[in-house]
């Protein structure tokens, strides 16, 4: 088993951190929020003062934070942690942010002598919690190989994607169809229940025909449909729409620099950018359905 240094508690990163506590792991952590340290001390890790206190004796560091400033900071800023990282150690970063970044910070890891790999995540804090996350790899196929143990505790899909960036890219594909299809199937959801429908059979009945989706069948953004997801406790907790605004924001710049046309990621970006307008921004994404319906 190895020693992990765990740095970022959130709504993902908490779950996953435990799961690895579960496998066997001997994890110090931190995060800027003490109750998310303090659970996290619950379940049986260390509660480092600072992200340079997780480092003493790590073989592995893995970090899972909001946006690439984060990221950067963490790692290269003023205080950055790269420099104390243990010679040997390989670092993880779980985080979605833009692929420049990711290949900045990999690219002073390596120049170092650290293995780096972009390993971000897809499943939602469902799959963080039940331990079957998705994990899109970028960087080096060996050193995949050498952190194939660890991810395989947090999750059940392990998808290598190409070179260090190349986890980011793909991750933010993703995210722009989850963006679009949660946003048209909040509105299939209004527009059949406004018609006298109901929105748990609409929902049981899409989930088996061509609009099927995870946002049919995990994260129904209907409360009441599915009783373990966001919209059904307030839509608290899950995946933040000021979350997937910053995604999409990364997918339309990532798109200018290809050179392509993504009008519905712009649609969807300009939706959840009014939601948040509309102050729910640090609700889950699937309250975009607000926009259309008085839910």
């Amino acid at each position: 088993m190895s020693k992990i240094a765990f740095i970022g508690l959130g709504n993902m990163g908490g779950p996953m951190a435990a799961n690895l506590i579960k496998a066997g792991h001997q994890l110090r952590v931190f995060d800027l929020v003490q109750g998310a340290l303090d659970a996290a001390s619950a379940a049986g890790a260390h509660a480092a003062t600072s992200a340079h206190d997780t480092l003493a004796d790590a073989e592995i560091v893995i970090s899972m934070l909001p946006a690439s400033r984060h990221v950067e900071g963490l790692y290269l800023g003023d205080g950055g942690i790269l420099m104390q990282i243990p010679d040997g150690a390989l670092v993880i970063d779980c985080s979605t942010i833009a692929p420049v970044s990711a290949r900045k910070v990999a690219d002073a890891a390596h120049a170092r002598g650290l293995a780096m790999l972009d390993a971000p995540v897809s499943g939602g804090t469902a799959g963080a919690a039940a331990g079957t996350l998705t994990f899109i790899v970028g960087g080096d196929a060996n050193v995949l190989e050498r952190a194939r143990p660890v991810l395989e505790a947090m999750g059940k899909n392990i998808f290598h994607v190409g070179d260090n960036g190349a986890g980011q890219v793909a991750k933010l594909c993703n995210n722009m169809a989850l963006g679009v299809i949660m946003a048209a199937t909040g509105e299939a959801l209004a527009l059949g229940v406004a018609q006298g429908l109901d929105p748990a059979v609409l929902s049981q009945m899409m989930a088996v025909s061509t609009g099927r989706s995870w946002a049919t069948e995990v994260c129904n953004p209907w409360p009441g449909v599915l009783p373990n997801a966001p919209a059904s406790r307030g839509y608290s907790g899950g995946f933040g729409n000021d979350l997937m605004l910053k995604d999409l924001g990364l997918v339309a710049e990532s798109a200018v620099q290809a050179g392509v046309s993504i009008p519905l990621g712009e649609l969807a970006r300009n939706l959840y950018a009014m939601n948040s307008t509309a102050g729910n921004g640090a609700l889950d994404f699937s309250s975009v359905v607000k926009l259309v319906a008085k839910v």
